[in-house]
């Protein structure tokens, strides 16, 4: 049982896995400290107070804490941005120029002019119903 687990845990996609998590949650960090220190002291509050504890009243007894919700909020934009940017996109490029080059490759298979199965394009007989094929073309 423990060498299947490990043979588990030694896979390459749990790997890959724990690595993405472990990195991903530093780059959040990274990005929390970014906006709380650097891009909310920015932000015009109306009074010169920290803008994580900026508050606003809703008749005598409700205060909406607005603060850590816009802080929080501009996080996500950033993280979200620069996953879509660094991982989405590239990701798409690859599989656009990977999908281009096969749809250039020559196709290998031609259909039947006669029963309209797909056959190799060199053949000069149709495996499906028989019929005699013009010679291929070089």
């Amino acid at each position: 049982m423990f060498k299947e687990f490990r043979k588990f845990i030694l896979r390459g996609n749990v790997v890959d896995l724990a690595v993405g998590i472990v990195v991903g949650a530093a780059f959040n960090g990274v990005i929390q400290a970014l906006v709380k220190d650097i891009i909310t002291p920015l932000l015009p509050t109306g009074h010169g107070k920290d803008f994580q504890n900026s508050t606003f009243s809703f008749g005598q007894n409700h205060v909406f804490h607005y603060g850590d919700f816009v802080n929080t909020l501009v996080s996500f934009i950033i993280v979200a941005a620069a996953v879509f940017f660094f991982v989405v996109q590239p990701i798409n490029k690859l599989t656009e120029l990977s999908a281009r080059r096969k749809d250039t490759e020559e196709p290998t298979t031609k259909k039947c002019p006669f029963c309209f199965s797909e056959i190799n394009k060199q053949a000069t007989r149709c495996k499906f119903c028989t019929s005699k094929l013009e010679a291929a073309k070089a």
